[in-house]
């Protein structure tokens, strides 16, 4: 008889299915987060470069060109509210440019310090950015109905909650438990982003498809799912990715790879609107 040699179960190969599917919604996450960080560095750049020069110089005029697309930067003779504008998206720029490092698996491993203080960095503008808002809103006051108003409010009120349970988890030392809710924090936090990248990416997708866009009922609805679609997407990624099986995992993968091909086409037609509004060009929009 044949002496048959056969290597213990713990040696054998795993099938490739069995690995596959969770290196493949790692390796989406991974690419979304990578599209994610480098919009937001353009970003912080288009903030730095609209918003900062006219603070300094003291004439807010120039940020009137985002009249025409509903947002009330600018109010003649409201100094104080000007300024006040300006200190709300000059924090959104630092939330944009620190927020995604947050997450970024190297960054946490290589620089356990930088991502410490950075963190209690973005944990205070984020709570700051959501005070704000509650005054821009309620106070100074939006264009159109409330609608926007409420859901900013919503979202603000998100901000704050999660700060809280992030930071709770964080003393507690439960980093598994604040690695979620930071990722959470993360995204309600950037909801603003994600309006403009998604406004965006509709309307390149719509006119690329020779379909007329609907602006105004899709402003209704993304003005909920800048912060809600982000927040359902980071939850079928987390369930798959720790309990998920082969399927699941596979299926989440396909949808964050969809919505990363959305975000940068979003990406790249705002990075083109922002070039044309510091060019000072026409910022209307088709209705």
């Amino acid at each position: 008889m044949t002496d048959a040699r056969i290597a213990p179960a713990a040696t054998l190969p795993r099938p490739v299915f069995a690995t596959f599917p969770l290196a493949a919604l790692k390796g989406a996450a991974g690419l979304w987060l990578t599209v994610a960080l480098l919009g937001q560095w353009a970003f912080f750049a288009y903030i730095m470069g609209f918003y900062a020069p006219p603070l300094v110089s003291g004439d807010y005029s120039p940020w009137a060109a985002l009249s025409a697309l509903g947002a009330k930067a600018y109010v003649p003779g409201d100094d104080a509210g000007n300024r006040f504008f300006a200190a709300h998206a000059l924090a959104a720029g630092v939330v944009a440019l620190g927020g995604a490092l947050q997450l970024t698996p190297f960054v946490r491993r290589r620089w356990p310090a930088f991502h410490r203080w950075n963190g209690r960095v973005f944990l205070l503008t984020v709570v700051g950015l959501s005070l704000t808002g509650f005054w821009l809103v309620w106070v100074r006051g939006l264009p159109g109905d409330q609608t926007s108003g409420i859901s900013t409010s919503v979202n603000g009120v998100l901000i704050l909650t999660f700060a809280a349970l992030a930071w709770r988890a964080a003393v507690a030392r439960r980093f598994d438990i604040h690695e979620r809710w930071a990722t959470r924090l993360y995204l309600v936090s950037n909801a603003q982003w994600f309006m403009r990248v998604g406004l965006f990416g509709y309307f390149v997708i719509s006119m690329a498809l020779g379909a007329k866009p609907a602006m105004g009922a899709f402003v209704d609805v993304w003005s909920w799912g800048c912060f809600l679609a982000p927040l359902a997407v980071a939850e079928l990624y987390l369930r798959a990715r720790d309990r998920g099986g082969a399927w699941a995992r596979m299926a989440t993968a396909l949808i964050i790879a969809v919505m990363t091909l959305m975000m940068a086409a979003g990406i790249f037609a705002f990075a083109l609107f922002s070039m044309r509004l510091l060019s000072g060009a026409d910022m209307s929009l088709p209705g």
